[in-house]
């Protein structure tokens, strides 16, 4: 995209100046935490050459993701969270798991994560008229909570109006990871935060700036093409006490099951805010297909 576009884009207020992630330029690509490696491989995969070429930015992702995932902390984020109760957990109790900081890197070593009676899972992880082969928690269903133990869904607790505000669950005190009891397999793992302990959030979800591959290409005005759901802000996540002590900005993190993320400029002890970097999988390039 020419300068001149990307100009107008800023003077317009149609992104947060040039640095905005969603940017095709240099600053925005450091502060949505692509790292120089994966731009720098990115170019090797592509070749260097003076004529112009259309490349997909898939590739560009790919080299992401590949180098996330060897140097991204891992750690517990609850992008919409669900309260869990664990009914026949003792009220006031709290233990701790560990947690590997890096499974690429096993000598990054691991961390201390917080358990206790009541947690957050992900509210699409719960479903209360689930498919076949659905593998997340459901009314009678178990699942395992990651490093931890292995729940079952007891009772759907709802609002006035037919919203469902909680879960009671049981949990099998015999099926700790590590235990020789955790060797009793269900299908589903679930991320998870302990409720008392968990800090708020704000999350920035980014995808590309176009609804079109190519807007260069496209009849009409440019700003027409622009994707509405490029920025998404999620307010209330819940993150474990981990990531919030090590928010430092330029930090990589990769939410399990989520996506990698890295603090934005603005994040604040008091306020923190994480900018997703890129997904785990591309469906992109899927949904452009259909």
């Amino acid at each position: 995209m020419s300068k001149r576009k990307l100009l107008q884009l800023v003077k317009e207020g149609l992104v947060d100046g040039w640095d905005d992630p969603r940017m095709p330029t240099i600053s925005g690509m450091r502060r949505r935490g692509f790292t120089p490696t994966s731009i720098r491989n990115f170019i090797d995969k592509i070749g260097y050459t003076k004529y112009e070429a259309l490349n997909s930015i898939s590739l560009l992702e790919h080299a992401v993701r590949e180098d996330l995932n060897n140097i991204a902390t891992r750690g517990m984020a609850v992008i919409k969270p669900l309260k869990v109760v664990i009914t026949n957990y003792p009220e006031g109790q709290t233990e701790t798991v560990e947690m590997e900081n890096n499974p690429e890197n096993p000598s990054e070593g691991t961390h201390s994560m917080p358990f206790s009676r009541e947690i957050y899972i992900e509210r699409d992880d719960f479903m209360e008229n689930p498919p076949k082969k659905y593998f997340r928690l459901f009314p009678g269903g178990e699942v395992r909570l990651k490093g931890a133990y292995i729940i079952k869904c007891e009772e759907v607790i709802k609002d006035a109006d037919g919203n469902i505000t909680e879960l009671h669950c049981t949990y099998d005190p015999e099926t700790r990871s590590g235990l020789p009891g955790s060797q009793r397999k269900v299908k589903g793992t679930l991320h998870w935060v302990a409720a008392d302990t968990a800090v708020d959030a704000t999350v920035r979800m980014y995808a590309r700036l176009f609804a079109v591959e190519n807007p260069a290409a496209e009849e009409g005005d440019f700003r027409d093409m622009l994707n509405p759901d490029s920025l998404v802000v999620i307010d209330g996540v819940k993150v474990e006490p981990f990531i919030a002590k090590n928010a430092e900005i330029g930090k990589k993190f990769q939410f399990q099951r989520i996506g990698y993320f890295t603090p934005d400029y603005s994040s604040t002890p008091d306020h923190l805010v994480f900018n997703r970097t890129i997904a785990l999988k591309d469906s992109w390039e899927k949904e452009q297909k259909k």
